[in-house]
């Protein structure tokens, strides 16, 4: 358990404080995350990052030989675009930027975004996603990325150490995850800052092989193991999996997760590297130790990179960052760059009508009652969540409303509700992070682009409009389908009967009320559905029976905005307590 806090809620943002005081002699703080002080010779730049609660990833290894510039989003959650951004920016010497992280759907979307800002500003900018866990997927690409992050990570550090141009940094980083196969188990479950229960827990007398590093449970439950047989298992089920073409050398990395003792993963070694010579593989500068964790989770992972000639000099290379040090590189010369990373400045909101400050009144409501509701149902939406994912759900959701709500309030009683929409989205993508984070936000402002600040008043088809627009953003950035098992089960059938009963000319509180139902209703079906993408997919099975997450925060979202609409039930319940009558 996860016991020295002040507010669970900060817990991300303390520990990094705590972290930047420790090594100011060769990082810096950036919002966002963490960049290294920068040597004569500038460098491509590589910039890493996640979600906190797996240190040493990611700021644990930047430094000379490794990463340039590490970003830090919340536990277990994708850092937010803006994050990466700001990172990626501060970290860039003027030869381009390449983004590595493990194959996370918020990590891909809130990566990718950032990517795309960075080019538009002229700063070539590459994407190397790490796949290196066999348990999760037999697509290579589909895999998810766990303690094969470093191996790819030193790689690429090693290159531009050298000062290889991009184009051979990003080969090389490539390469490495090509050659890289990855499987962990676990032996208990984590705890988050503040929970009393762990995400998930493993039978007693049994080990979760397949393991995520986000608290997710392993793909299956197997009896526990003796050292000498779990190394049998670890070393044969990654050499099945063994690289085309790929020769006998392997750079290794017995991977601690947070609760196993030192002296544990040295007994294990041991039968790992004995069952790995007797397989006639030759290890080349092996990795014994908490590299990739998640938290106070009990467990451990190996690691193999098949080596060539390109592969092996950068395995073997210097580095010396805060938890990482191939050699005792010497710190002289190095400086702060003058660079300011984070957020462009907010251009001022335009004029907005009378109708459009109205309608951002309502919007500022909605962004308050939305907020309330999670606060509510955050416990279980977590609970949801970690029966296939990783229980983060319900708080991520709680940050990012909490977020908007605040942005909303900060806007003032001038804007129009475009404009408050547009400052809420991208508060509530740039504070939550993970998938919901980076869908949400995106799908706020897409509301805000259908609002016309101008108009000289609104009609129910208007607001229809915008959650058409909203729908469409979640379904264009989220690259998922109806039956998929995500939030658009449940938005979908929202947003068409809305659209519809509106159209229709049934009055708006009843439309929004009747499309709200139509909403839990599908919410409550996709217990029978499986996941078809994101990080619930690789335990499809386990989700059968529970509901999405996703899908029913949207569903008590809507309902409780139907409840506090004129003629709702709560709105009708506060309009009596305050001695009004209501028809």
């Amino acid at each position: 358990m996860t016991r020295l806090f002040d507010d669970p809620a900060t817990f991300a943002e303390d520990q990094l404080a705590g972290f930047l005081d420790l090594y100011a002699d060769r990082l810096r703080g950036v919002p966002g995350g963490v960049v290294a002080h920068r040597g004569e010779h500038p460098q491509a730049a590589v910039v890493i990052g996640g979600g906190s609660g797996h240190y040493p990833a990611f700021c644990g290894t930047v430094g000379p030989g490794m990463a340039h510039g590490a970003v830090v989003g919340n536990i277990f959650t994708s850092p937010s675009a803006t994050q990466v951004y700001s990172v990626a920016k501060a970290a860039d010497q003027g030869r381009g930027v390449v983004l590595s992280f493990g194959n996370y759907a918020g990590d891909v979307l809130n990566f990718r975004i950032a990517a795309d800002r960075l080019r538009a500003e002229g700063i070539d900018t590459r994407i190397v996603v790490v796949t290196d866990d066999v348990a999760s997927a037999a697509d290579e690409d589909r895999r998810r990325g766990i303690a094969g992050d470093f191996t790819v990570f030193k790689v690429m550090g090693a290159a531009a150490a050298e000062g290889l141009d991009l184009d051979e940094v990003e080969r090389l980083g490539r390469a490495a995850n090509a050659a890289t196969r990855s499987l962990g188990v676990a032996f208990s479950g984590c705890t988050l800052p503040g929970a009393g229960e762990p995400l998930f827990e493993v039978p007693e007398g049994h080990l979760g092989l397949g393991l995520g590093i986000h608290g997710e449970p392993g793909i299956e439950d197997v009896p526990m193991l003796k050292a000498d047989e779990l190394a049998a298992l670890l070393v044969d089920r990654i050499l099945q999996d063994t690289p085309a073409a790929a020769g006998h050398r392997v750079g290794a990395i017995l991977n601690g997760l947070g609760a196993t003792k030192y002296e544990e993963l040295f007994l294990l070694w041991g039968r790992v590297s004995a069952r790995l010579r007797e397989r006639g593989v030759e290890i080349v500068d092996p990795e014994v130790g908490e590299l990739v964790t998640s938290l106070d989770m009990g467990g451990c992972s190996l690691t193999l990179m098949w080596l060539d000639d390109d592969l092996e000099p950068r395995w073997r290379a210097d580095a010396y960052t805060p938890a990482y040090r191939k050699a005792h590189a010497p710190l002289s010369g190095l400086h702060a760059a003058d660079v300011n990373g984070g957020t462009a400045a907010a251009t001022a909101a335009p004029h907005a009508s009378p109708a459009a400050r109205e309608l951002a009144a309502g919007a500022r409501a909605a962004l308050a009652t939305i907020h309330r509701t999670m606060v509510d149902h955050e416990e279980e939406l977590g609970r949801i969540d970690a029966v296939a994912g990783d229980g983060d759900h319900g708080r991520g959701m709680v940050r990012g409303a909490r977020y908007a709500a605040e942005r909303a309030e900060a806007c003032g009683a001038e804007v129009g509700a475009g404009w408050l929409l547009r400052q809420a989205g991208q508060s509530w993508a740039e504070y939550a992070g993970g998938t919901s984070g980076v869908l949400w936000g995106a799908a706020l402002e897409a509301f805000g682009r259908a609002l016309d600040d101008g108009a000289a008043s609104y009609t129910a088809a208007d607001v229809a409009d915008g959650v058409r627009a909203f729908a469409d953003a979640i379904a264009d950035l989220g690259r998922a389908a109806p039956g998929d098992k995500t939030m658009l089960d449940a938005l979908l059938p929202f947003a068409d009967t809305l659209h519809r009963a509106t159209a229709e000319g049934v009055e708006p509180a009843e439309a929004w009320r009747t499309a709200a139902e139509a909403a839990s209703r599908a919410a409550e079906a996709t217990k029978d559905l499986r996941p078809k993408v994101g990080r619930a997919r690789p335990l499809a099975e386990r989700s059968l029976g529970t509901p999405d997450a996703g899908a029913t925060s949207l569903a008590l979202i809507v309902t409780a905005l139907a409840q506090s609409a004129p003629g709702g039930r709560d709105h009708a319940h506060d309009q009596n307590r305050q001695g009004v009558t209501t028809a």
